[in-house]
């Protein structure tokens, strides 16, 4: 059994990256973090057209800068990169073993009914429509997202998500699963008019220097 949606991913022909100086939220000796805009790469893609990307300006800006995530392009929000190879093996270990707690705001479809919950389905590749995600209860992956309403209006609701798991598009899938489309989503039939309203506004680890708990935050720009 698996629950998809049959929408045709947008081209990235007519890539066009959002300008502008580089977003420094937090920098130390073995840690930095930066706001990634809604519509820039975290990587480069393939082919020249596709070079622009987080990654490629933070590496101009701070060339010992080591890649830890990646965030979705339409996604905007907190990346962090390490400064060092032992923050950075220090770092990939803490996101293997699930001990970063992120969360998210987005602006969803509709008004969710309740207060709190989650959402557990299994996720996988819809291949044959690269690069979208299904839920397939028999081949999935295991995704666990927890949500609660902040806010709502007459046709939409602004939810906290916290992902326990790191799947590709897993809040996108898990708010359709919920009945409520992330607005502006191009990927799963949302308006094209606007940004995708989700944004990784916490990011919560352990610093790879001492092991102190630290909380990291920016300004949802929505």
């Amino acid at each position: 059994m698996h629950i998809h949606v049959n929408i045709k991913p947008p081209p990235l022909e007519d890539y066009h990256p959002p300008q502008g100086p580089l977003c420094v939220v937090h920098e130390d000796e073995a840690l930095l973090l930066v706001d990634k805009p809604s519509g820039l790469l975290s990587v480069p893609g393939k082919g020249a057209h596709l070079a622009d990307c987080l990654e490629a300006r933070v590496r101009a800006a701070y060339p010992e800068a080591l890649l830890i995530h990646r965030l979705d392009m339409d996604t905007s929000g907190l990346m962090v990169f390490a400064r060092s190879p032992l923050a950075q093996r220090h770092l990939n270990w803490q996101f293997e073993k699930r001990t970063v707690h992120k969360r998210y705001q987005a602006l969803v479809e509709g008004r969710v009914a309740g207060q709190a919950g989650f959402v557990d389905l299994p996720l996988i590749a819809d291949w044959p429509n690269r690069p979208l995600q299904m839920v397939d209860f028999e081949r999935g992956k295991p995704s666990l997202t927890h949500w609660s309403v902040l806010d709502r209006g007459r046709d939409w609701t602004r939810l906290d998500l916290r992902p326990k798991t790191g799947r590709s598009h897993q809040l996108r899938v898990h708010c359709l699963a919920m009945g409520h489309r992330i607005v502006g989503d191009p990927f799963y039939g949302g308006d094209r008019s606007s940004r995708l309203m989700l944004h990784a506004h916490s990011l919560t680890l352990r610093h790879p220097i001492g092991g102190a708990w630290r909380i990291f935050e920016c300004k949802v720009p929505f």
